[in-house]
């Protein structure tokens, strides 16, 4: 995992009240901003987004958060609404809303499409760098879209310890989808996925999250699997709804 990532910004310039807007979200989250760096991971200001590159690749196209992009709005057009496996995994129903702790958001998507459907979602993010990226990615959701915006907070902290200091009960489901590592010769991994598993690195601590998770869910706990995954914590759910690449396991709540 990189020591620290840099948000390049040229401080000689003048920065417009957007660009100001993402500096500050940076600055918030503990990164350093400098006109210059030869890190290899480094975070960038392009259109008005905070973007994550790999100054290794010349065809990087960097990653950010985009709730307003063309593959989140299709997916929540045509995804299939409370019928898609991750909806049915967190018991989300069209019209009754469920509060839900995703810990582990990565880009936010599969949050998106909890808080799309109703679900009022809460993303613990312990990497500043993704805080920050999910951060960036609701300031312009708001601009666009403040309902639905509304429906997400986030908290910058360890997802593990975060649970801890939940009251029992205290949210209505807890979504996991820890960091599993991908085949080295698969070509199917994208380059998003390893510019993140070079900014992460495995969840070695992944199997912590479950028992924290059990302990704050009122009714369940869904944790998102490759099909060939073996359960986290090497522990059984209750029962699981598996789709064409993944499987959620859900630990249901007595």
């Amino acid at each position: 995992m990189p020591d620290s990532v840099p948000v390049i910004f040229d401080n000689q310039t003048a920065p417009s009240a957007a660009q100001q807007a993402v500096l500050d979200i940076a600055q918030q989250a503990g990164l350093a901003v400098t006109a210059e760096s030869d890190a290899i991971l480094q975070l960038h200001i392009v259109d008005d987004c905070l973007v994550l590159n790999d100054a290794s690749d010349a065809k990087s196209q960097g990653v950010k958060v985009d709730f307003l992009s063309g593959q989140s709005q299709y997916r929540r057009a045509h995804g299939g609404g409370s019928k898609e496996p991750i909806a049915k995994a967190i018991g989300l129903k069209q019209g009754h809303p469920i509060s839900v702790v995703d810990a582990t958001p990565g880009l936010g998507r599969d949050a998106f499409v909890l808080a799309a459907l109703g679900a009022q979602v809460t993303m613990v993010e312990r990497s500043p760098v993704v805080y920050a990226l999910l951060a960036d990615g609701l300031r312009r959701l708001a601009m666009q879209e403040p309902e639905l915006a509304s429906r997400f907070s986030l908290v910058h902290a360890n997802s593990a310890e975060y649970m801890q200091t939940q009251p029992a009960g205290s949210v209505e489901a807890v979504y996991l989808d820890p960091m599993f590592p991908h085949k080295k010769k698969s070509a199917l991994v994208k380059k998003e996925m390893r510019v993140f598993q070079a900014l992460l690195g495995p969840d070695a601590d992944a199997d912590a999250l479950l028992p924290a998770a059990q302990a704050i869910a009122l009714k369940r706990v869904v944790v998102k699997r490759p099909n060939s995954a073996p359960f986290l914590a090497q522990t059984k759910p209750s029962m699981a709804i598996s789709s064409k690449k993944h499987r959620f396991d859900v630990y249901i709540n007595v």
